[in-house]
């Protein structure tokens, strides 16, 4: 049996994933609801080094005033290596809340599992 491998790539700048869509969907709610006054896709972005740069996923600015940067990830094994050291970086370089969120099977009851750095 021969089957041809894939790589799956990555998105076009701008646009989102299945698992971005139901995280934006997400804080979407939470803007109705008024715990959240805006967000934004990939509307940041953050120089770490030179030539080395990190967009999080969503900017997101709370009920309070405060500023977050929220990174979605589909699975913990995901987030390692380059994604940790970027987001881990970037959070003691810059006065953000940075986020790492991670989805809840259904079968769990669903939702959002959240790291903070």
């Amino acid at each position: 049996m021969n089957k041809k491998f894939l790589a799956l790539g990555r998105m076009k700048s701008g646009e989102r994933n299945k698992l971005e869509q139901a995280y934006e969907n997400h804080l979407e709610l939470l803007k109705r609801v008024g715990e959240i006054q805006w967000y934004k896709f990939e509307g940041m972005k953050f120089r770490l080094a030179d030539n080395c740069f990190f967009t999080p996923d969503f900017a997101v600015l709370l009920a309070n005033g405060e500023m977050e940067m929220h990174e979605v990830k589909g699975a913990k094994a995901i987030f390692q290596c380059d994604a940790r050291a970027k987001t881990k970086i970037a959070s003691e370089m810059y006065p953000f809340r940075f986020i790492v969120v991670f989805p809840i099977p259904k079968k769990n009851g669903g939702g959002w599992e959240i790291q903070e750095f």
